[in-house]
């Protein structure tokens, strides 16, 4: 998709919260039939935006598929996997999803992802020095959210710090949502050969990193193809869900000064924070499309084998049914069953990895610049448009 004409109803948004639009549609009916352009081959698309709604379908991958496709009135799939799509869990349904998944969450687990704590430490260091040095105003977006995510990706991958910023340069050309998706597709590609490059390196001379521990510990169990393409949905969920939230979170902050107080000054308010934070923004604007390989009723909806689904995770985290006051930004309620990270087996491999950077990134940089402050009219910071996660462009500040 390019940056021409109206996104789909499901990515819109007004500022922190979904657009009027997609309200209208939330309030209607947890179940709406929606017009996704071209493409569907005819079938039609539901979209999902009550809570309790999504959990249901994002939590049942009997009836509910990701490996089927738009375009497919069947509902079967469309021949063999793209190559392009091998090792994306996404794309996988159980039980090639059980394998997958079973393989590389050892890498995931709360006591891997605590030792990597001190790396994410010094990195945030690293990303607010550049930030000082620059000095006021500064664009918190390039100067600290985009490298931050950026940086803790290129370590998690083991990219050689001489390359890291060619490497994150590709990352974010076939990330950008403005290019045409020729261009977008050009560097997709060499994105790929680059990350192949990675993990025949890895392969010859495993190192402690993601990838050695991968062919250390499974190198019979997964091939190259899949290891290409696991670090492709690293990409994918690591920058701009992560530099999304980063700059949003921050942006929120500043304008809820007492609660902004509480995370820079009392450590024990930084996880209900980081929580309330993931509900209130969920920049992801919908995981996977899902395909109902049965007749299955949604919400009193009718949902026919072979039609396809789109769950909004944003209405979802602003369903009045999920909790008291859904736009009330709060950092001291008590925390809800969001979806932020989705829901079932398909739930975000890399959550708790995200949780750690955002617990450590707000109070950091909240501590360096106690006087932080918009260097700009609230109204006058640029958000994302047509962007695979919400987020905002820019954030000029000061302090």
């Amino acid at each position: 998709m390019t940056s021409t004409g109206s996104p789909p109803v499901y990515t819109r948004r007004d500022r922190f919260g979904p657009a009027a639009e997609l309200r209208r549609l939330a309030a209607r009916a947890p179940v709406t039939r929606i017009d996704v352009g071209p493409g569907t081959g005819g079938v039609p698309v539901w979209l999902v935006t009550g809570h309790a709604e999504v959990r249901q379908v994002l939590g049942d991958h009997v009836r509910f598929s990701t490996r089927r496709r738009f375009g497919s009135p069947s509902g079967a799939p469309s021949g063999e996997r793209p190559d392009a799509m091998v090792g994306q869990l996404m794309d996988y349904d159980p039980p090639e999803h059980t394998r997958l998944r079973k393989i590389l969450t050892p890498e995931f687990t709360g006591r891997r992802i605590r030792r990597l704590e001190p790396l994410v430490e010094r990195i945030t260091g690293s990303c607010l020095d550049a930030v000082e040095r620059a000095g006021p105003p500064a664009d918190l977006m390039a100067r600290f959210a985009t490298p931050l995510a950026g940086g803790v990706l290129c370590a998690l991958l083991g990219v050689p710090r001489d390359d890291r910023a060619g490497f994150l340069r590709r990352c974010h050309a076939f990330l950008g949502p403005t290019r045409s998706r020729q261009r977008r597709a050009d560097a997709g590609e060499a994105l790929s050969r680059r990350l192949e490059g990675m993990v025949r390196r890895a392969r010859a001379t495993p190192d402690d990193g993601f990838l050695g521990a991968l062919v250390r510990d499974h190198g019979e169990e997964v091939t190259d193809r899949e290891l290409r393409g696991v670090c492709v949905l690293l990409v994918l969920a690591g920058l701009d869900n992560v530099s999304g939230m980063l700059g949003l979170g921050t942006l929120v902050l500043l304008g809820h000064p007492e609660q902004l107080a509480a995370v820079r000054d009392d450590p024990e308010a930084v996880d209900g924070a980081v929580d309330e934070l993931l509900r209130y923004l969920t920049v992801p604007h919908a995981p996977t499309p899902r395909t109902a390989l049965t007749d299955v009723t949604v919400g009193g909806r009718l949902i026919r084998a072979g039609e396809h689904l789109i769950c909004s995770l944003p209405t979802a985290n602003r369903d009045p049914a999920l909790l008291e006051g859904p736009d009330r930004f709060d950092i001291t309620r008590e925390p809800a069953p969001h979806l932020a990270f989705g829901h079932g087996v398909h739930h975000c491999l890399g959550a708790a990895l995200a949780r750690l950077e955002l617990r450590i990134a707000y109070p950091a940089l909240l501590r360096r610049f106690s006087r932080l402050a918009l260097a700009v009219p609230a109204g006058e910071v640029p958000f994302r448009a047509h962007a695979l996660a919400h987020g905002v462009e820019t954030l000029p500040v000061t302090w």
